[in-house]
């Protein structure tokens, strides 16, 4: 009778075969955003100052983070084309452009409604694309960066802008 209850447990709680649990997400600590985004982050040729209080993110049920924190770029030939380092554990589209587990960095230009915001491989610079973000309704905070869970919106806000992202595995 164990053997069978438990066999009956066993079945209930442990995902089918050949399929995975789908991981939760939530908003990252900051000892896990701590851990994950460096102080100087490394950006083409350069080590640049991040500012972490500034720092926003997500992270699964299986420690996989996707972060981002605003570049510190005065002085550094970053300054004016990146303004956030990223850091992806698990695949993500934001916007359509797709990223695989690495490091990135971004900047942004205004346009006269939205934001145009650059992707860019951060050790190499290789631009990966462009997305728009749209200004956000009224009433909600400003932020420099900030991740949001996709329980809450699946949006990364800059200031009063958004993009949105999905999570892709």
């Amino acid at each position: 009778m164990k053997l069978i209850l438990a066999t009956l447990i066993s079945l209930l709680v442990a995902p089918s075969l050949g399929a995975q649990a789908k991981p939760d997400w939530r908003a990252a600590t900051m000892e896990e955003l701590k851990a994950a985004l460096p102080l100087r982050a490394p950006v083409e040729k350069e080590r640049i100052e991040t500012e972490m209080r500034t720092a926003s993110g997500i992270v699964n049920s299986r420690g996989e983070v996707i972060a981002g924190v605003v570049l510190i770029t005065a002085g550094y030939s970053a300054d004016g084309k990146y303004s956030h380092f990223l850091v992806v554990q698990a695949p993500i589209t934001i916007a359509d452009i797709a990223l695989a587990p690495g490091s990135y960095v971004f900047g942004w230009q205004r346009t006269d409604e939205a934001l145009a915001v650059k992707f860019y491989d951060a050790s190499t610079g290789v631009e990966r694309g462009t997305a728009t973000a749209h200004r956000m309704p009224q009433g909600g905070r400003v932020e420099s960066f900030r991740l949001w869970p996709p329980a809450d919106q699946s949006i990364i806000q800059i200031g009063r802008f958004s993009i949105p992202y999905r999570l892709t595995k």
